[in-house]
C-alpha cells in the first residue's frame, strides 16, 4: 500500500495557507489594538455586533453574542464600548428586570453601513482577480479554518 504522506507541492501549500492564518491572526489582533486606541475605528467584534443588530434588530445580549459567536461576559464589555461610542443603546425589557435589549442607533447604522461598503470594496479590489467559483472556494476554506481554530 502506497504511503499517505502529502505529495511534496500539495505539503507545501498547505504550509503557505498555515503561514497565511497566521498572517490573518495577526492582522486581527492589530486591527483590534487600533479598534482599543483609535476613535471611530472597529474591531471585527465590533463590526460583526453592528452587523448582527442591522440585520436582526434589537438583540438581548445572549443572542447578540451567539450572532457575534462570543461569550456573554465579552458580548457585555462590547457592548459598553459600542454604547460609549454612541453606536447601541441598552434597554430593560418592560417587565423583566434581568435582561438588556441592546438596540442599534442611527449613528450606529450609519458607521455599520459606512464599515460594509468599506470592506466590500476592499474586498473587490484585493480579489478582482478570483472568478465567483474562486470566491466561494475561498469562503469554504475560510469556513474550515474557522472550525480548525475552534478545534487547536
Amino acid at each position: 500500500m502506497p504511503d499517505q504522506q502529502p505529495a511534496p507541492a500539495r505539503h507545501l501549500a498547505l504550509d503557505r495557507l498555515a503561514r497565511a492564518a497566521y498572517s490573518l491572526s495577526a492582522a486581527d489582533s492589530r486591527l483590534r489594538g487600533r479598534a482599543t486606541r483609535t476613535p471611530g475605528a472597529l474591531s471585527l467584534t465590533h463590526a460583526r455586533a453592528l452587523r448582527a443588530l442591522a440585520d436582526n434588530g434589537p438583540l438581548p445580549i445572549g443572542q447578540l453574542a451567539a450572532a457575534t459567536e462570543t461569550t456573554g461576559a465579552a458580548t457585555t464589555q462590547l457592548v459598553n464600548g459600542l454604547a460609549a461610542a454612541g453606536y447601541v443603546t441598552r434597554e430593560r425589557p418592560e417587565g423583566d428586570k434581568r435582561s438588556v435589549l441592546v438596540t442599534l442607533t442611527d449613528t450606529g447604522r450609519a458607521r455599520h453601513a459606512e464599515r460594509q461598503t468599506a470592506l466590500a470594496q476592499a474586498l473587490d479590489t484585493a480579489l478582482a482577480h478570483l472568478d465567483t467559483q474562486a470566491l466561494e472556494a475561498t469562503t469554504d476554506a475560510l469556513r474550515h479554518l474557522a472550525t480548525i481554530y475552534d478545534q487547536l
